[in-house]
Protein backbone atom coordinates (compact mmCIF):
# COMPACT_ATOMS: atom_id res chain seq x y z
CA UNK A 1 0.00 0.00 0.00
CA UNK A 2 0.85 3.42 -0.44
CA UNK A 3 3.13 4.86 2.71
CA UNK A 4 2.35 8.84 2.08
CA UNK A 5 -0.03 10.53 -0.30
CA UNK A 6 -0.57 14.30 -1.28
CA UNK A 7 -4.06 14.95 -1.72
CA UNK A 8 -3.41 18.10 -4.25
CA UNK A 9 -7.05 19.08 -3.64
CA UNK A 10 -9.70 21.36 -0.93
CA UNK A 11 -13.26 21.36 0.58
CA UNK A 12 -15.16 17.79 0.50
CA UNK A 13 -13.54 15.74 -1.99
CA UNK A 14 -10.39 16.49 0.11
CA UNK A 15 -11.63 15.64 3.16
CA UNK A 16 -13.25 12.48 1.59
CA UNK A 17 -9.50 11.34 0.26
CA UNK A 18 -8.35 11.50 3.75
CA UNK A 19 -11.05 9.47 5.36
CA UNK A 20 -10.04 7.08 2.83
CA UNK A 21 -6.42 6.95 3.43
CA UNK A 22 -6.66 7.20 7.16
CA UNK A 23 -8.67 3.83 6.66
CA UNK A 24 -6.38 2.60 4.85
CA UNK A 25 -3.24 3.67 7.44
CA UNK A 26 -2.20 5.60 4.50
CA UNK A 27 -0.01 9.13 6.15
CA UNK A 28 -2.01 12.08 4.24
CA UNK A 29 -0.29 15.58 3.38
CA UNK A 30 -2.58 18.43 2.74
CA UNK A 31 -1.66 21.18 0.30
CA UNK A 32 -3.69 24.50 0.66
CA UNK A 33 -3.99 27.93 -0.08
CA UNK A 34 -3.41 30.94 2.56
CA UNK A 35 -7.13 31.27 2.06
CA UNK A 36 -7.78 27.18 2.84
CA UNK A 37 -5.55 27.68 6.36
CA UNK A 38 -8.96 26.35 7.93
CA UNK A 39 -10.33 23.41 6.15
CA UNK A 40 -11.07 20.42 7.37
CA UNK A 41 -9.07 18.01 5.81
CA UNK A 42 -5.61 20.52 6.55
CA UNK A 43 -6.71 20.39 10.51
CA UNK A 44 -6.78 16.70 10.62
CA UNK A 45 -4.05 16.05 8.57
CA UNK A 46 -0.57 14.17 9.07
CA UNK A 47 1.02 17.36 7.48
CA UNK A 48 0.40 20.49 5.92
CA UNK A 49 1.94 22.90 3.24
CA UNK A 50 0.53 26.11 2.41
CA UNK A 51 1.42 26.29 -1.43
CA UNK A 52 0.30 29.42 -2.80
CA UNK A 53 -2.30 32.91 -2.73
CA UNK A 54 -6.27 32.11 -2.72
CA UNK A 55 -6.44 32.13 -6.52
CA UNK A 56 -6.13 28.99 -7.80
CA UNK A 57 -3.31 29.80 -10.42
CA UNK A 58 -1.05 30.60 -7.80
CA UNK A 59 -2.12 27.91 -5.56
CA UNK A 60 -4.12 24.19 -6.81
CA UNK A 61 -3.06 25.12 -10.42
CA UNK A 62 0.06 25.36 -9.73
CA UNK A 63 2.05 22.20 -10.59
CA UNK A 64 5.72 23.22 -9.72
CA UNK A 65 4.71 23.72 -6.60
CA UNK A 66 2.88 20.89 -5.89
CA UNK A 67 5.33 18.09 -6.88
CA UNK A 68 7.40 20.37 -4.66
CA UNK A 69 5.16 19.57 -2.06
CA UNK A 70 5.13 15.79 -2.29
CA UNK A 71 9.31 15.90 -2.42
CA UNK A 72 9.66 17.90 0.96
CA UNK A 73 7.25 15.47 2.54
CA UNK A 74 8.59 12.59 1.41
CA UNK A 75 5.06 11.29 -0.24
CA UNK A 76 5.07 8.86 -2.81
CA UNK A 77 1.69 9.73 -4.74
CA UNK A 78 -0.42 12.38 -5.27
CA UNK A 79 -4.42 12.39 -5.29
CA UNK A 80 -6.34 15.16 -7.34
CA UNK A 81 -9.59 14.56 -6.56
CA UNK A 82 -11.96 16.19 -9.10
CA UNK A 83 -11.55 19.28 -10.73
CA UNK A 84 -8.32 21.78 -10.69
CA UNK A 85 -5.53 19.21 -12.63
CA UNK A 86 -7.50 15.81 -11.86
CA UNK A 87 -8.18 15.41 -15.81
CA UNK A 88 -4.48 17.32 -16.49
CA UNK A 89 -2.18 15.13 -18.73
CA UNK A 90 0.51 17.15 -18.50
CA UNK A 91 0.20 16.89 -14.54
CA UNK A 92 -0.09 13.81 -14.96
CA UNK A 93 3.19 13.22 -16.61
CA UNK A 94 5.34 15.06 -14.96
CA UNK A 95 3.57 13.77 -11.26
CA UNK A 96 5.37 10.05 -12.73
CA UNK A 97 8.42 11.77 -14.63
CA UNK A 98 9.47 13.45 -11.01
CA UNK A 99 9.25 9.88 -9.16
CA UNK A 100 5.56 10.08 -7.92
CA UNK A 101 2.44 8.02 -8.48
CA UNK A 102 -0.55 9.52 -10.24
CA UNK A 103 -3.60 8.57 -8.51
CA UNK A 104 -5.61 8.06 -11.42
CA UNK A 105 -4.71 7.07 -15.42
CA UNK A 106 -1.93 7.59 -17.65
CA UNK A 107 -1.64 10.84 -18.87
CA UNK A 108 -1.83 9.47 -22.86
CA UNK A 109 -5.11 8.01 -21.70
CA UNK A 110 -6.21 11.53 -20.06
CA UNK A 111 -5.08 13.06 -23.30
CA UNK A 112 -6.59 10.68 -25.50
CA UNK A 113 -10.34 11.01 -23.41
CA UNK A 114 -10.17 14.44 -22.93
CA UNK A 115 -10.09 15.36 -26.45
CA UNK A 116 -13.95 14.25 -27.47
CA UNK A 117 -12.97 13.40 -30.90
CA UNK A 118 -10.56 11.14 -30.40
CA UNK A 119 -12.49 9.82 -26.94
CA UNK A 120 -15.19 8.91 -29.87
CA UNK A 121 -13.57 7.35 -32.26
CA UNK A 122 -11.75 5.40 -29.44
CA UNK A 123 -15.55 4.11 -28.26
CA UNK A 124 -16.70 3.56 -31.79
CA UNK A 125 -13.56 1.15 -32.27
CA UNK A 126 -14.06 -0.41 -29.25
CA UNK A 127 -18.33 -0.97 -29.56
CA UNK A 128 -19.35 1.58 -27.34
CA UNK A 129 -22.46 3.74 -29.20
CA UNK A 130 -21.72 6.73 -29.54
CA UNK A 131 -23.97 9.92 -31.35
CA UNK A 132 -24.34 9.69 -34.94
CA UNK A 133 -21.99 12.69 -36.05
CA UNK A 134 -19.10 13.86 -38.28
CA UNK A 135 -16.72 10.82 -37.08
CA UNK A 136 -13.92 13.28 -36.94
CA UNK A 137 -12.97 17.02 -36.97
CA UNK A 138 -15.10 19.77 -39.26
CA UNK A 139 -12.68 21.99 -41.86
CA UNK A 140 -13.24 24.62 -43.67
CA UNK A 141 -15.17 22.88 -46.83
CA UNK A 142 -18.88 24.45 -46.74
CA UNK A 143 -19.96 22.02 -49.21
CA UNK A 144 -18.89 18.74 -47.13
CA UNK A 145 -19.96 20.53 -43.78
CA UNK A 146 -23.64 20.89 -45.60
CA UNK A 147 -23.43 17.29 -46.37
CA UNK A 148 -22.50 15.81 -43.05
CA UNK A 149 -25.36 17.51 -41.77
CA UNK A 150 -27.73 16.38 -44.02
CA UNK A 151 -26.87 12.51 -43.35
CA UNK A 152 -26.88 13.31 -39.34
CA UNK A 153 -30.72 15.07 -40.03
CA UNK A 154 -31.14 18.75 -38.42
CA UNK A 155 -31.15 19.32 -35.37
CA UNK A 156 -27.17 19.10 -35.23
CA UNK A 157 -24.80 20.38 -32.62
CA UNK A 158 -21.34 21.36 -33.19
CA UNK A 159 -18.82 20.95 -30.07
CA UNK A 160 -15.81 22.10 -29.45
CA UNK A 161 -13.22 18.83 -29.41
CA UNK A 162 -11.32 20.46 -26.23
CA UNK A 163 -14.84 21.58 -24.66
CA UNK A 164 -16.21 21.32 -21.31
CA UNK A 165 -18.51 22.76 -18.57
CA UNK A 166 -21.72 23.59 -21.36
CA UNK A 167 -18.96 25.86 -23.37
CA UNK A 168 -18.20 25.28 -26.97
CA UNK A 169 -21.46 24.26 -28.07
CA UNK A 170 -24.02 25.66 -30.90
CA UNK A 171 -27.61 23.77 -32.10
CA UNK A 172 -28.09 24.71 -35.62
CA UNK A 173 -31.49 23.49 -36.82
CA UNK A 174 -30.71 25.15 -40.93
CA UNK A 175 -28.66 24.94 -43.89
CA UNK A 176 -28.86 28.59 -43.06
CA UNK A 177 -27.67 28.69 -39.46
CA UNK A 178 -24.47 26.39 -40.40
CA UNK A 179 -21.46 27.84 -42.06
CA UNK A 180 -21.81 30.72 -39.39
CA UNK A 181 -22.68 28.58 -36.16
CA UNK A 182 -19.38 26.38 -37.06
CA UNK A 183 -17.10 29.47 -37.21
CA UNK A 184 -18.50 31.31 -34.04
CA UNK A 185 -17.61 27.88 -32.25
CA UNK A 186 -14.30 27.13 -33.47
CA UNK A 187 -13.57 30.90 -32.40
CA UNK A 188 -15.27 30.13 -29.35
CA UNK A 189 -13.34 27.00 -28.71
CA UNK A 190 -10.00 28.43 -29.57
CA UNK A 191 -10.55 31.70 -27.03
CA UNK A 192 -11.64 29.02 -24.21
CA UNK A 193 -9.76 25.62 -24.73
CA UNK A 194 -6.53 27.11 -26.90
CA UNK A 195 -7.88 25.08 -29.48
CA UNK A 196 -9.99 25.69 -32.34
CA UNK A 197 -11.48 22.11 -33.75
CA UNK A 198 -15.00 21.27 -33.79
CA UNK A 199 -17.28 18.45 -34.56
CA UNK A 200 -20.85 17.39 -35.03
CA UNK A 201 -23.32 15.38 -33.78
CA UNK A 202 -27.27 14.60 -33.74
CA UNK A 203 -29.05 17.14 -31.24
CA UNK A 204 -30.87 14.89 -29.08
CA UNK A 205 -34.13 16.89 -28.39
CA UNK A 206 -35.50 15.14 -25.28
CA UNK A 207 -32.57 13.19 -24.08
CA UNK A 208 -31.64 11.78 -20.02
CA UNK A 209 -27.80 12.24 -18.98
CA UNK A 210 -26.65 8.52 -17.71
CA UNK A 211 -23.33 7.82 -16.83
CA UNK A 212 -21.66 4.13 -16.24
CA UNK A 213 -19.30 4.32 -13.12
CA UNK A 214 -16.28 2.19 -13.46
CA UNK A 215 -12.65 0.63 -11.72
CA UNK A 216 -10.18 -0.82 -14.15
CA UNK A 217 -6.79 -1.88 -12.62
CA UNK A 218 -4.55 -0.81 -16.28
CA UNK A 219 -3.66 -4.92 -15.88
CA UNK A 220 -6.24 -6.43 -18.34
CA UNK A 221 -9.18 -6.52 -15.82
CA UNK A 222 -12.25 -3.93 -15.40
CA UNK A 223 -15.62 -3.69 -14.06
CA UNK A 224 -18.54 -2.21 -13.67
CA UNK A 225 -20.48 -0.18 -10.84
CA UNK A 226 -23.83 0.89 -12.38
CA UNK A 227 -25.43 3.66 -13.32
CA UNK A 228 -26.39 7.21 -12.15
CA UNK A 229 -29.28 9.55 -13.74
CA UNK A 230 -27.26 12.88 -13.36
CA UNK A 231 -30.56 14.52 -15.20
CA UNK A 232 -31.48 17.53 -13.10
CA UNK A 233 -28.92 20.37 -14.57
CA UNK A 234 -28.64 23.68 -14.70
CA UNK A 235 -26.93 25.27 -17.56
CA UNK A 236 -24.62 21.97 -18.00
CA UNK A 237 -23.63 21.55 -14.35
CA UNK A 238 -25.79 18.84 -11.86
CA UNK A 239 -27.64 19.73 -9.46
CA UNK A 240 -29.20 16.50 -8.63
CA UNK A 241 -27.51 12.59 -8.69
CA UNK A 242 -29.01 9.41 -8.27
CA UNK A 243 -28.21 5.75 -8.76
CA UNK A 244 -29.49 3.91 -10.10
CA UNK A 245 -31.24 5.68 -12.75
CA UNK A 246 -35.18 5.33 -13.02
CA UNK A 247 -36.32 2.40 -15.86
CA UNK A 248 -33.05 1.20 -16.56
CA UNK A 249 -33.25 -2.62 -16.54
CA UNK A 250 -30.80 -4.90 -15.31
CA UNK A 251 -30.42 -6.15 -18.85
CA UNK A 252 -29.84 -2.67 -20.43
CA UNK A 253 -27.51 -2.21 -17.12
CA UNK A 254 -25.51 -5.49 -18.10
CA UNK A 255 -25.37 -4.81 -21.85
CA UNK A 256 -23.77 -0.73 -21.33
CA UNK A 257 -21.85 -2.02 -19.00
CA UNK A 258 -19.64 -4.87 -20.39
CA UNK A 259 -19.22 -2.43 -23.34
CA UNK A 260 -17.60 0.28 -20.91
CA UNK A 261 -15.34 -2.47 -19.30
CA UNK A 262 -14.55 -3.64 -22.91
CA UNK A 263 -13.27 0.02 -23.77
CA UNK A 264 -11.52 0.10 -20.68
CA UNK A 265 -9.83 -2.87 -21.27
CA UNK A 266 -9.27 -1.39 -25.11
CA UNK A 267 -7.39 1.39 -23.82
CA UNK A 268 -5.75 -0.31 -20.98
CA UNK A 269 -7.83 2.33 -18.28
CA UNK A 270 -5.84 2.62 -14.91
CA UNK A 271 -7.89 4.03 -12.20
CA UNK A 272 -11.83 5.09 -11.49
CA UNK A 273 -13.57 6.63 -14.44
CA UNK A 274 -17.07 7.11 -15.64
CA UNK A 275 -18.72 7.04 -18.93
CA UNK A 276 -21.10 9.72 -19.93
CA UNK A 277 -24.10 8.77 -21.95
CA UNK A 278 -26.82 10.82 -23.64
CA UNK A 279 -29.84 8.24 -23.35
CA UNK A 280 -33.32 9.01 -25.51
CA UNK A 281 -35.84 6.42 -26.53
CA UNK A 282 -34.09 3.41 -25.30
CA UNK A 283 -30.56 3.74 -26.55
CA UNK A 284 -27.14 5.42 -24.99
CA UNK A 285 -24.88 7.30 -26.66
CA UNK A 286 -21.60 8.23 -25.91
CA UNK A 287 -21.03 11.88 -25.03
CA UNK A 288 -17.45 12.01 -23.13
CA UNK A 289 -15.57 10.11 -20.11
CA UNK A 290 -14.22 11.80 -17.16
CA UNK A 291 -10.92 10.30 -16.05
CA UNK A 292 -11.35 10.74 -12.43
CA UNK A 293 -13.41 10.48 -9.61
CA UNK A 294 -16.53 12.33 -9.96
CA UNK A 295 -18.66 14.38 -7.80
CA UNK A 296 -21.51 12.64 -7.65
CA UNK A 297 -19.62 8.63 -6.85
CA UNK A 298 -20.70 8.74 -3.02
CA UNK A 299 -24.78 7.36 -5.14
CA UNK A 300 -22.63 4.56 -6.49
CA UNK A 301 -20.85 3.55 -3.37
CA UNK A 302 -24.41 3.87 -1.22
CA UNK A 303 -26.01 1.25 -3.76
CA UNK A 304 -23.25 -1.12 -3.74
CA UNK A 305 -20.90 -0.86 -0.55
CA UNK A 306 -17.88 -0.04 -2.62
CA UNK A 307 -15.86 2.68 -1.10
CA UNK A 308 -14.24 3.88 -4.83
CA UNK A 309 -11.46 6.23 -3.48
CA UNK A 310 -10.26 3.03 -1.30
CA UNK A 311 -10.19 1.15 -4.61
CA UNK A 312 -8.66 3.95 -6.82
CA UNK A 313 -5.68 4.03 -3.57
CA UNK A 314 -5.58 0.20 -4.09
CA UNK A 315 -5.36 0.49 -7.99
CA UNK A 316 -2.67 3.07 -7.41
CA UNK A 317 -0.23 1.00 -5.48
CA UNK A 318 -0.04 -1.95 -7.98
CA UNK A 319 -2.41 -3.70 -6.73
CA UNK A 320 -4.69 -5.97 -9.28
CA UNK A 321 -8.71 -5.58 -8.93
CA UNK A 322 -9.75 -7.22 -5.54
CA UNK A 323 -13.29 -7.36 -7.11
CA UNK A 324 -15.11 -9.28 -9.87
CA UNK A 325 -18.59 -8.05 -11.67
CA UNK A 326 -20.05 -11.40 -9.94
CA UNK A 327 -19.11 -9.15 -6.46
CA UNK A 328 -21.11 -6.16 -7.75
CA UNK A 329 -24.53 -5.70 -6.61
CA UNK A 330 -27.20 -2.83 -6.71
CA UNK A 331 -29.35 -2.94 -4.21
CA UNK A 332 -31.60 -0.30 -2.64
CA UNK A 333 -32.39 3.73 -4.24
CA UNK A 334 -29.46 6.82 -2.95
CA UNK A 335 -30.13 10.50 -4.01
CA UNK A 336 -27.44 13.09 -3.93
CA UNK A 337 -28.25 16.89 -3.24
CA UNK A 338 -25.23 19.16 -4.35
CA UNK A 339 -25.66 22.16 -1.60
CA UNK A 340 -24.09 25.45 -3.07
CA UNK A 341 -23.13 28.86 -1.44
CA UNK A 342 -25.55 30.83 -3.46
CA UNK A 343 -28.83 32.14 -3.90
CA UNK A 344 -31.59 29.95 -4.54
CA UNK A 345 -33.53 32.13 -7.56
CA UNK A 346 -30.50 34.39 -8.33
CA UNK A 347 -27.79 31.40 -8.38
CA UNK A 348 -25.13 33.99 -7.18
CA UNK A 349 -22.59 32.73 -5.21
CA UNK A 350 -22.79 33.75 -1.55
CA UNK A 351 -19.49 32.98 0.20
CA UNK A 352 -19.27 34.21 3.58
CA UNK A 353 -19.01 33.41 7.52
CA UNK A 354 -21.17 30.16 8.60
CA UNK A 355 -22.99 31.64 11.38
CA UNK A 356 -25.23 28.27 12.83
CA UNK A 357 -24.48 25.17 11.31
CA UNK A 358 -26.61 21.77 12.19
CA UNK A 359 -26.19 18.38 9.99
CA UNK A 360 -29.26 16.04 8.77
CA UNK A 361 -28.95 12.77 10.73
CA UNK A 362 -30.68 9.41 10.74
CA UNK A 363 -30.86 6.17 8.70
CA UNK A 364 -29.24 6.62 5.71
CA UNK A 365 -28.32 9.89 5.39
CA UNK A 366 -24.89 10.91 4.79
CA UNK A 367 -23.20 13.71 4.51
CA UNK A 368 -19.95 14.92 2.72
CA UNK A 369 -18.65 18.10 3.71
CA UNK A 370 -16.12 20.22 4.98
CA UNK A 371 -17.63 22.93 6.63
CA UNK A 372 -18.74 23.70 10.41
CA UNK A 373 -19.94 26.47 12.26
CA UNK A 374 -17.95 29.79 12.05
CA UNK A 375 -16.20 28.45 9.27
CA UNK A 376 -15.71 30.90 5.97
CA UNK A 377 -16.45 30.10 2.98
CA UNK A 378 -13.79 31.81 0.79
CA UNK A 379 -14.91 33.48 -2.65
CA UNK A 380 -12.20 32.44 -4.33
CA UNK A 381 -13.25 28.62 -5.55
CA UNK A 382 -16.30 26.96 -6.36
CA UNK A 383 -19.51 27.32 -4.42
CA UNK A 384 -20.28 23.98 -3.82
CA UNK A 385 -19.55 23.38 0.56
CA UNK A 386 -21.50 19.87 0.92
CA UNK A 387 -23.05 16.42 -0.66
CA UNK A 388 -26.65 15.61 1.21
CA UNK A 389 -26.74 11.89 0.18
CA UNK A 390 -29.81 9.93 1.49
CA UNK A 391 -30.34 5.86 0.81
CA UNK A 392 -33.71 3.93 0.81
CA UNK A 393 -34.85 0.45 0.23
CA UNK A 394 -36.34 2.15 -2.87
CA UNK A 395 -36.32 5.41 -4.69
CA UNK A 396 -39.51 6.68 -2.64
CA UNK A 397 -38.11 5.86 0.97
CA UNK A 398 -34.76 7.83 -0.74
CA UNK A 399 -36.79 10.81 -1.79
CA UNK A 400 -38.92 10.65 1.78
CA UNK A 401 -35.37 10.68 3.80
CA UNK A 402 -33.83 13.41 1.51
CA UNK A 403 -37.11 15.41 1.93
CA UNK A 404 -36.72 14.76 6.05
CA UNK A 405 -32.89 16.12 6.22
CA UNK A 406 -33.47 18.53 3.90
CA UNK A 407 -35.96 20.32 6.29
CA UNK A 408 -33.21 19.27 9.39
CA UNK A 409 -30.28 20.52 7.63
CA UNK A 410 -29.27 24.19 8.87
CA UNK A 411 -26.67 26.52 7.49
CA UNK A 412 -27.22 30.37 8.45
CA UNK A 413 -24.50 33.09 7.88
CA UNK A 414 -24.99 32.43 4.13
CA UNK A 415 -27.40 32.04 1.25
CA UNK A 416 -27.72 28.23 -0.09
CA UNK A 417 -29.51 26.60 -2.83
CA UNK A 418 -31.69 24.26 0.12
CA UNK A 419 -35.13 25.97 -1.09
CA UNK A 420 -34.16 24.81 -4.61
CA UNK A 421 -33.43 21.14 -3.86
CA UNK A 422 -37.02 21.10 -1.60
CA UNK A 423 -39.12 22.45 -4.66
CA UNK A 424 -37.12 19.84 -6.88
CA UNK A 425 -37.90 17.14 -4.69
CA UNK A 426 -41.50 18.10 -4.07
CA UNK A 427 -42.00 18.21 -8.13
CA UNK A 428 -44.28 15.34 -9.44
CA UNK A 429 -42.27 14.87 -12.52
CA UNK A 430 -38.88 13.97 -10.24
CA UNK A 431 -41.11 11.94 -8.40
CA UNK A 432 -42.62 10.10 -11.16
CA UNK A 433 -38.34 9.58 -12.59
CA UNK A 434 -37.10 10.02 -15.86
CA UNK A 435 -37.61 13.52 -16.45
CA UNK A 436 -34.49 14.78 -19.09
CA UNK A 437 -31.55 17.17 -18.68
CA UNK A 438 -33.73 20.16 -19.75
CA UNK A 439 -36.72 19.43 -17.29
CA UNK A 440 -35.28 21.63 -14.63
CA UNK A 441 -34.03 24.75 -16.81
CA UNK A 442 -37.83 24.88 -18.69
CA UNK A 443 -39.27 24.68 -14.45
CA UNK A 444 -36.89 27.34 -13.35
CA UNK A 445 -38.29 29.88 -16.56
CA UNK A 446 -35.05 29.50 -18.30
CA UNK A 447 -35.78 28.50 -21.42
Amino acid sequence: MLDKVVIANRGEIALRILRACKELGIKTVAVHSTADRDLKHVLLADETICIGKPSALESYLDIPRIIAAAEVTDSVAIHPGYGFLAENADFADQVEQSGFVFIGPKGDTIRLMGDKVSAIKAMRKAGVPCVPGSDGPLDDDHERNMQIAKRIGYPVIIKASGGGGGRGMRVVRSDAELIDSIALTQTEAQQFFGNSMVYMEKFLENPRHIEVQVLADGQGNAIHLGERDCSMQRRHQKVVEEAPAPGITEEMRKNIGERCTRACIEINYRGAGTFEFLYENGEFYFIEMNTRIQVEHPVTEMVTGIDLIKEQLKIAAGQPLSLTQDDIVIKGHAIECRINAEDPVSFIPSPGKITRFHPAGGLGIRWDSHIYADYSVPPYYDSMIGKLITYGENRDIAIARAKNALNELVIDGIKTNIPLHKEILADENFQHGGANIHYLEKKLGMQ
